[in-house]
């Protein structure tokens, strides 16, 4: 029961059996599911070394003494943490603060990748191992922008924080289909386009708008997989699979939401600021309190508010577990909302914007003449 599939269209294999893969009748088994969002990738193909979608040296930017994001973006600067700091300083630890959450982008954007090559050896459907092929080729891209646009702002990343990293080692290498699909496609993807609806509408630096949108017009199509499968997957769950999923969903929710952006996921950046990360941490408890976490998830772009809707519009949260979330959000209000995940207007923009440039693109590439 591990891989908890019941669609043909999401059927395995095990990684290391090639064989299926040869089997003669398996080549015309394939499912159309996914065949819509397969052909538009060429309609969303973008290049982060032209610069003719995106150029990484047309906007100066000096993270010395311009914000990338707002003030009250970094929560440490709205406490006692900033009577430590002078104005430089401030800006220094809110920039890095920014650097903190792209390169938790980027290490996202890694696991994605890397998952998506990995479902390419156990999906037998060859239109779902098609769309993973495409998608592992766009996380690919993903990962090019972000290193790119950090390497410009900052040199290099930051390293991953160890509740998301432990999050993506254990969807990334999970031998249950599900975890894959629930882990990165819902729960990974939902809190990205949350991260990247409020990053695009929020930053003061063009190069950085410019990527997330860019980004987004293909995660909108990685979020409508995880979709497909939801759809076709968990209304026929038995009883005991759906509590198998539920619970492994609530329980990768509670440890996201009180772990992955705190001061200790931070601690890397305090430092050089003389500042230790457990004192942070507390200046930032006796500011900001539970109230204050609820009153932020009202925001249609904050990232636990978007994963809560992807799981509840997926069919995984029941009345077992309603409860978990119905601390933090109002349930009635997100199940009478439209299934829309944050974003989409983004993305459309940018679909449009990116159909119209690549119907001018050169079918044969130069490095092929």
């Amino acid at each position: 029961m591990p891989h908890i599939t019941h669609d043909p269209a999401y059927d395995t294999v095990d990684r290391d059996d090639f064989m299926s893969m040869i089997e003669v009748e398996r080549y015309a088994d394939r499912a159309d599911a996914f065949d819509e969002i397969i052909s538009a990738t060429r309609d969303h193909f973008w290049d982060p070394n032209d610069p003719k979608y995106i150029d990484f040296d047309a906007e100066p930017f000096d993270v010395e003494t311009q914000l990338i994001m707002p003030k009250e973006f970094t929560v440490e600067l709205n406490c006692a943490v900033a009577e430590r700091l002078d104005e430089k300083q401030q800006i220094r630890l809110a920039n890095q603060s920014t650097r903190f959450v792209v390169s938790s982008l980027l290490h996202g954007e890694q696991g994605a990748f890397s998952l998506s090559a990995s479902l390419c050896h156990i999906m037998r459907d060859p239109g779902a191992q098609e769309y993973a092929s495409n998608q592992a080729r766009e996380e690919a891209r993903h990962v090019n922008g972000f290193a790119r646009y950090i390497g410009r702002r900052f040199g290099t990343p930051l390293q991953c924080g160890p509740t998301l990293a432990s999050l993506l080692d254990e969807v990334v290498l999970a031998p249950e289909v599900y975890k894959k699909l629930v882990g990165m496609q819902m729960l990974i993807e939902g809190l990205a386009m949350g991260a990247f609806a409020t990053l695009q509408s929020r930053t003061n630096d063009p190069t950085l708008e410019r990527l997330i949108q860019l980004v987004m017009s293909d995660e909108a199509f990685h979020h409508r997989f995880g979709k497909i499968w939801a759809d076709k997957t968990v209304p026929q769950l038995t009883p005991e699979q759906h509590e198998i999923v539920e619970d492994w969903a609530a329980h990768c929710f509670q440890v996201l939401l009180f772990n992955l952006v705190n001061s200790e996921q931070k601690q890397q950046i305090y430092p050089e600021f003389g500042l230790d990360w457990a004192w942070v941490r507390g200046a930032v408890l006796e500011a900001f309190g539970e109230e204050d976490r609820r009153k932020a998830m009202t925001e249609n772009t904050n990232i636990f508010r978007v994963l809560i809707k992807t799981l509840l519009k997926a069919g995984i949260i029941t009345e077992r577990t309603r409860h978990v979330y119905g601390n933090w959000v109002d349930m009635s209000e997100l199940h009478a909302e439209d299934d829309e995940v944050a974003g989409a207007d983004v993305a459309e923009a940018a679909l449009l914007e990116l159909a119209e440039i690549n119907s001018h693109r050169r079918v044969i590439s130069k490095a092929l003449r």
